[in-house]
């Protein structure tokens, strides 16, 4: 990882520094392994990925779960930062409820305990139908970090084709926060925008994001039209301040808005392929003769490549991590096994360990595919705002106050959650990315599943 110049240390810890035996003494900006202890230490000596800075400590409201639809608080509590009484309740009633939610069918497997999610906000969902098999504080406004640019891929990506080439300038980089992750975009270089966008999904690279704002005409412009699409998707528990999740005052959303932006996102074909990259190569500076060297960059997101703590995620294809002083650690990804396609945000676990975003994520995705077929949904990822209510205020059994939204809003839960037209379908071998395809979804009906990509995905570009 590269640092803006001057930062200031912890302010914004999306990408962890990466050192390898071949980099590790050559490169200047480098820390000094010496200086880290415990496993962080270890980590950076044997050339693993290491998290640089630990996240501000918080707690959220730790509820057991619910049979009933009514929360009961924990023994186990922490004194800290409560969520709100009262919380938004698009998706259901039980979704702005805060506390633990789950309603367990006979047989169903326990849910884990709040020892082990500890996590202010999360949310585990089937990715197609959009039904929300658990959630905890799931419309909490909370900082998002870099999953916020799930949103900003979602917005921008489709502007422009990925051969087209950009030559960067110094006022393209300009505005970074002090400490921002960067991929290494240097001004008076060209970069494809497929190269812009593995920098901003693989190294999280404010320098991409910031790139590809200028081309769109400016960060302003940029963050008004990730508004626009957070309200057009029924986010509204989302305030975009700044268009690569760096913190801001005032900037929020919430776990169920990221899994929005996710859902979203993923219907695109070229979003499929940048959150499901592993590892990919980079251009470089200009050698003799005018020749761009390259460097390999390794996506972030623990789930999907591993680190020397934990193995990739079976059935993982995404989508986006991030961490900050004020979000702590936040995550948000997509897992298929077989036929079901399940969808997790995780949003400032209590627990500061190592790659805990990440553990907390992958026992709710194991939670989440035993327990689908034996719980009942206590909410729904809704869809736009062209498809569900017009105000937003949709629940779980489709009364919403838009006209026919109780109609349109029942007959999407009952069949595929709201999200009509291309969806995506997820499968997964080895680990990591096997299957990627499309699904055209209408009311009782699915089109058929093509089959596109087997094994690892790594990007040769």
């Amino acid at each position: 990882m590269l640092s803006a110049s001057g930062a200031k240390a912890g302010t914004f810890t999306d990408v962890p520094t990466t050192f390898s035996a071949s980099t590790a003494s050559t490169d200047p900006t480098a820390p000094n392994a010496s200086a880290t202890t415990g496993n962080a230490g270890r980590a950076a000596r044997h050339g693993f990925p290491l998290r640089t800075v630990a996240a501000l400590a918080s707690s959220g409201l730790l509820a057991t779960p619910l049979l009933a639809g009514t929360a009961h608080a924990d023994p186990k509590e922490p004194k800290g930062p409560k969520p709100p009484a009262k919380m938004s309740q698009i998706g259901g009633d039980r979704l702005g409820t805060p506390g633990v939610q789950v309603a367990l069918k006979p047989g169903s497997p326990k849910l884990p305990g709040p020892d082990t999610l500890t996590a202010r906000s999360w949310i585990v969902s089937d990715a197609e139908s959009g039904k929300v098999l658990a959630a905890k504080n799931a419309h909490w406004q909370l900082a998002p970090a870099s999953t916020l640019k799930m949103l900003f891929a979602d917005t921008v990506l489709p502007k422009f084709p990925k051969e087209q080439k950009h030559t960067v300038k110094a006022a393209d980089l300009a505005g970074m926060g002090a400490g921002s992750s960067l991929v290494g975009i240097k001004e008076n270089l060209s970069y494809t925008v497929h190269d812009l966008w593995l920098g901003v999904f693989l190294r999280s690279g404010n320098d991409a994001v910031h790139t590809l704002s200028a081309m769109n005409g400016g960060t302003e412009a940029t963050v008004t039209q990730m508004q626009k699409r957070a309200k057009e998707l029924n986010a509204r528990d989302t305030h975009v301040v700044t268009p690569d999740g760096y913190d801001a005052p005032g900037q929020v959303s919430s776990a169920y808005d990221l899994s929005l932006f996710a859902r979203s996102g993923l219907q695109n074909a070229d979003f499929r392929e940048y959150c499901s990259t592993a590892s990919a190569q980079f251009p470089g500076d200009k050698g003799k003769g005018g020749k761009r060297a390259t460097f390999g960059i390794q996506n972030t997101n623990r789930l999907l490549s591993g680190d020397y703590d934990m193995k990739p995620y079976p059935g993982i294809a995404g989508v986006k991590n991030g961490s900050t002083t004020n979000a702590g650690s936040t995550f948000t990804g997509v897992a298929q096994r077989g036929d079901r396609k399940l969808l997790v945000t995780i949003m400032n676990p209590e627990k500061k360990e190592h790659n805990e975003a990440y553990k907390e994520a992958a026992k709710l995705l194991d939670w989440g595919f035993a327990a689908a077929d034996k719980v009942e949904p206590v909410g729904r990822l809704v869809g736009p705002l062209s498809e569900d209510d017009g105000t937003g205020a949709v629940g779980v059994h489709g009364k919403g106050k838009g006209k026919g939204a109780g109609q349109n809003t029942q007959a999407a839960l009952d069949s595929t959650g709201g999200m009509s037209g291309a969806w995506t379908a997820l499968g997964i071998t080895s680990g990591a990315l096997a299957l990627l395809g499309i699904v055209a979804f209408a009311v009782h009906r699915r089109w058929p599943l093509p089959e596109l990509v087997r094994g690892r995905r790594r990007s040769g570009k």
